[in-house]
């Protein structure tokens, strides 16, 4: 039975189907295709063959056709054409059945789309990535090399405007990094990770913040109160008071997003202090904000600092 580990970090690649090509290509470098949208296909791989072959999860990239290509098709073909799929694979230990299966899942795919396609393996350990990243003989001299992304390869997200612009990458992050040896660098990802998870819908920023708050080493935890004066250890009981009493709370949290953006879109990025000030107001406090940013040429000036 697949572990929670497992289903969060399928679950982050499900909200945010973008996310899989976006590590391929920043993460990995691997060179893409153009494409113009992202969508989760149907991850069953079987074919007329009666074994079952069913990966973790797929995501297709698609490119419009252009009214000339559209002209050339047949009535039947849809506007979009896949220019490439993804096969999405969370390994938490090796299993030398999938270099077996691997490759099915591959070529079933792209028999399916009749498009380039690839493995995206994400290891939560390093010694599975390495193992999970050898090239596997299928035989008559052919080799069959999955990409694979472990924790290190997983990008560092510290700044919060680009969280905000793609939460599920940050939170990933907090996941990979939550426990590395620098405790100080753990938590301004977890405080990066925590502020994008501020203005996504009640059933995310509760999942996304206790999945960031037990990702956390004790050090990175500690550091994170020292980061936020409103005690990060209620973080988790507030999720879940967020969900149920929701209203005050809840129009801070909309809020308070809301002004991260607007800041860091005329002022740009915003320094830790500006983020633990904005992270820490009341709503008569934001509000004050909010008309001081209309007039105002700096960010002193919009947070009203002498």
């Amino acid at each position: 039975m697949p572990s929670q580990l497992h289903e969060t970090l399928l679950l982050l690649l499900n909200n945010r189907p973008a996310l899989a090509p976006e590590l391929l290509r920043g993460a990995l470098r691997m060179e893409l295709p153009d494409y113009s949208d992202v969508r989760i296909a149907s991850a069953d791989l079987t074919d007329v063959q009666p074994t079952e072959y069913r990966a973790d999860g797929v995501v297709c990239c698609y490119l419009s056709r252009s009214p000339a290509e559209m002209e050339r098709s047949a009535p039947a073909k849809a506007p979009d054409r896949p220019v490439l799929g993804i096969v999405v694979e969370v390994q938490l230990s090796r299993d030398e059945r999938k270099h077996f299966v691997w490759p099915v899942y591959v070529t079933s795919l792209r028999a399916r789309l009749e498009c380039p396609v690839c493995l995206l393996v994400v290891a939560a350990d390093e010694s599975v990535a390495r193992w999970a990243a050898g090239a596997i003989d299928v035989g008559g001299g052919n080799l069959f090399s999955p990409w694979v992304l472990g924790p290190a390869g997983v990008p560092e997200v510290t700044d919060v405007a680009q969280a905000q612009a793609d939460p599920e990458l940050a939170v990933l992050s907090a996941i990979a990094h939550g426990r590395d040896a620098d405790s100080d660098k753990s938590a301004r990802i977890a405080f990066a990770a925590r502020i994008a998870s501020l203005g996504l819908d009640a059933e995310r920023s509760t999942l996304y913040f206790d999945l960031i708050m037990v990702s956390l080493s004790e050090a990175a935890r500690k550091e994170l109160q020292a980061m936020n004066p409103r005690k990060y250890e209620y973080q988790s009981d507030f999720a879940k008071r967020y969900v149920a009493q929701g209203r005050v709370e809840g129009e801070t949290i909309g809020r308070t997003a809301l002004l991260l953006r607007q800041l860091t879109l005329r002022f740009g990025c915003l320094s830790t202090e500006d983020q633990t000030r904005i992270a820490r107001a009341t709503i008569g406090e934001l509000d004050q904000i909010g008309e001081r940013l209309l007039t105002a040429a700096t960010i002193q000036e919009a947070l009203g600092s002498h």
